[in-house]
């Protein structure tokens, strides 16, 4: 059976995905995140709720009800849960004990929605990951997105944590320097970095913006990953020779919530200190991502996924290349991180 930490903030979806409370029923959301299928709705206060998808009656799914300002509705049998789990109305007689729910702690930042699975005496607040450089793009500048893929976490985070793919898989958009660029991964805590290096290259298209034109650059991306699966890309293009300023840099977050062992809800938004009016680029931008994501990353980790089947990743014994040092290291972080928490 497929293992998860448990004691930390995963991402159920962007704060969108549940618009306003409006009039008597809110459309709820529901995500199985870590095979655990939970229902999210908000109430007339606008603060959202997160409860165990399934009714105790007779296990319909809650988000197949109706969300009210306070409570949810099966739609099978029409028993009421409040935001606390309990059943607050029962149509068919006594509302007993055992009709309830658990209910998840949720917090609402960074434009997202964010889900504790864990022990809930052990809820930090101060755990959920900062991305404040999401809150200082303004909205036009940030670019979105949400891929489901029928793949597991830990080969999308590869795929972050090892860009000599783009290369290969993305020659047109994002890709032509990482081989040959210069690779360091290192490991503070809990968390990796790993950077590449390319001076004096042709910079890939998407990443043109800020080179006035100047036909070669210098390139430098930097990847944090923090468990379990969320990783901060940062990148930057200037001039060859030019030095190198914060004001070119872009943010791009890459964060797999498992599924389940075999699917992942994959959750991205790309930031920039740069162009922030010009709905254009912001065009370009979104199309590029769209192309390497949905078009070229997508269709080979489902493929990946598909020769792997339900095999143990490290039971098939990977044949490691030098560019797989920070995937391996992280792989092998989230195991021991995994193993504690289960021993604790």
């Amino acid at each position: 059976m497929t293992q998860y930490l448990k004691n930390t903030w995963y991402q159920a979806g962007w704060s969108d995905e549940l618009p306003p409370y409006e009039s008597t029923i809110s459309k709820p959301l529901a995500r199985t995140i870590c095979e655990v299928p939970i229902v999210f709705f908000r109430t007339a206060d606008g603060a959202v709720t997160a409860l165990f998808d399934r009714c105790p009656h007779r296990f319909a799914p809650l988000s197949a009800g109706r969300a009210g300002p306070d409570r949810i509705a099966c739609g099978y049998h029409g028993l009421e849960f409040g935001v606390d789990g309990n059943c607050v109305h029962n149509p068919h007689g006594p509302v007993v004990s055992a009709l309830t729910v658990r209910s998840f702690p949720v917090i609402e930042r960074h434009t997202a929605i964010w889900v504790w699975l864990g022990d809930a005496e052990r809820v930090d607040p101060a755990l959920l990951p900062d991305l404040g450089y999401i809150d200082e793009t303004p909205a036009p500048a940030r670019i979105v997105g949400y891929m489901p893929t029928m793949a597991n976490y830990q080969l999308l985070t590869d795929n972050i944590l090892d860009l000599s793919h783009a290369d290969y898989l993305h020659p047109t958009s994002l890709g032509g320097f990482n081989t040959a660029a210069k690779t360091t991964n290192r490991q503070d805590g809990n968390r990796v970095r790993v950077d590449w290096l390319a001076d004096d290259c042709v910079a890939p298209p998407a990443f043109r913006a800020g080179l006035n034109g100047a036909e070669r650059a210098d390139m430098w991306i930097e990847v944090v990953w923090q468990a379990p699966a969320l990783m901060t890309l940062t990148f930057a293009a200037s001039p060859a020779g030019a030095p190198r300023r914060p004001e070119d840099e872009g943010y791009t977050l890459h964060n797999m919530v498992p599924e389940t062992a075999t699917t992942t809800h994959y959750f991205y938004c790309a930031t920039r200190r740069f162009k922030l009016d010009d709905e254009r680029f912001s065009g370009f931008l979104k199309g590029a991502l769209a192309q390497a994501f949905n078009e070229e990353d997508k269709p080979m980790l489902e493929l990946q996924q598909a020769r792997i089947g339900s095999h143990d990743f490290w039971d098939l014994e990977p044949v490691l290349l030098k560019i797989d040092g920070a995937s391996t290291r992280v792989r092998r972080t989230l195991q021991a991180m995994i193993e504690a928490e289960a021993h604790n």
